[in-house]
């Protein structure tokens, strides 16, 4: 069994920062990218960032510049830093992994249940 546990989220005034973090815990052998993603109230799902173990940290252009995926060691923690945040940034993320449980095992994708980030004054 595997879960992704996220925590960091609330609420926070426009202009401020906040860092979500993301566990996964359980059989993995290997992670070999974790993602952020957001959904927004009446939105479809939207992938924020990707930090892979092999090619390059990723971002979505509405974060870029403002938000920072990190994996350090690579290992079973990715966290996201957002700085100047704005309203349009209220969504539920979600981590995602990509991991396999064994080794030449197959990869799944697995998701976290979410952390409610709210951007208001």
């Amino acid at each position: 069994q595997v879960e992704l546990a996220e925590t960091g989220g609330g609420l926070v005034q426009p202009g401020g920062s906040l860092t979500l973090s993301c566990t996964a815990s359980g059989t993995i052998f290997s992670i070999r990218n974790m993602a952020w993603y957001r959904q927004a109230p009446g939105a479809d799902r939207e992938w924020v960032a990707s930090i892979p173990v092999r090619g390059l940290i990723e971002y979505a252009n509405s974060v870029k510049g403002r938000f920072t995926i990190s994996r350090p060691n690579a290992g079973n923690t990715v966290y996201l830093q957002m700085n100047s945040l704005t309203p349009e940034d209220t969504a539920v993320y979600y981590c995602a992994a990509d991991l396999n449980r064994v080794l030449g095992g197959s990869w799944g994708h697995y998701w976290g249940q979410g952390t409610q980030v709210t951007v208001s004054s």
